[in-house]
């Protein structure tokens, strides 16, 4: 009955791994697609978004038979609701990653307003935190997935002068307004791409130390065994 349930387990974290793994690019593949104006990228970025459907799908089965079937306990416990939600938000990352290619799309049919402001930096920002969030969980690493979630305040502050200098475009020439709006949707992408990440680094922190900081304060506690290592 263990050797099953330690072969469960292990499936579990290598579609989650590999469910990152395809989020990860998809999100570097829209930024390209954007910054580079390349149709073909962003196309591509679209066609796998049901990739990342799918795998959400079975993973949420594969946890629940776990959670049904074998009755996990402490750490395993955990594992499997935090695989969950780390799931649940890495389908939303694509999400966020298609709703750029396809605006990148749209950008790439007409001229630039002018480079694209601060967007280029809140995609390295996100990019690096959805990196390191995704890090953390795999090693461990609960001061990583602290720093990570630090980081989304410079995000979120970026997503403002964004949307602030695109007003003003938009106040001085009617005629940038589309595009404005379309850059607007890419930033608040981005931003909620950090969001993710942010919520993935909160769920390492308890997955590892067993403290759940989302509401509360982000004090370390005491560690347990790790989980994602190998049985």
């Amino acid at each position: 009955m263990q050797r099953h349930f330690d072969q469960d387990l292990a499936q579990l974290r290598e579609k989650l791994l590999t469910m990152a793994s395809l989020a990860e690019n998809d999100v570097v593949d829209a930024v390209k697609a954007l910054t580079d104006r390349n149709d073909d990228l962003a196309l591509e970025v679209r066609s796998r978004d049901d990739v990342l459907d799918r795998f959400e799908i079975e993973l949420d089965e594969l946890c629940i038979n776990l959670l049904a079937l074998k009755a996990p306990i402490a750490s395993d416990l955990r594992l499997v609701t935090v695989a969950m939600k780390v799931t649940q938000n890495l389908e939303r990352v694509g999400d966020e990653a298609d709703k750029i290619a396809k605006r990148a799309l749209e950008l790439n049919r007409v001229d630039p307003i002018k480079p694209l402001l601060d967007i280029p930096r809140m995609a390295g920002l996100a990019e690096q935190m959805l990196r390191d969030a995704l890090d953390s969980f795999v090693k461990g690493d609960t001061a990583r997935a602290r720093a990570t979630i630090e980081r989304d305040a410079e995000v979120d502050a970026l997503n403002k002068q964004v949307h602030r200098e695109l007003v003003s475009y938009m106040i001085e020439d009617s005629s940038t307004i589309t595009r404005c709006l379309h850059l607007m949707v890419v930033a608040k992408s981005l931003e909620r791409i950090a969001d993710h990440a942010t919520n993935i680094a909160e769920e390492v922190v308890f997955l590892y130390e067993g403290h759940d900081i989302r509401h509360g304060p982000k004090s370390p506690a005491a560690k347990s065994a790790s989980p994602m290592a190998g049985s």
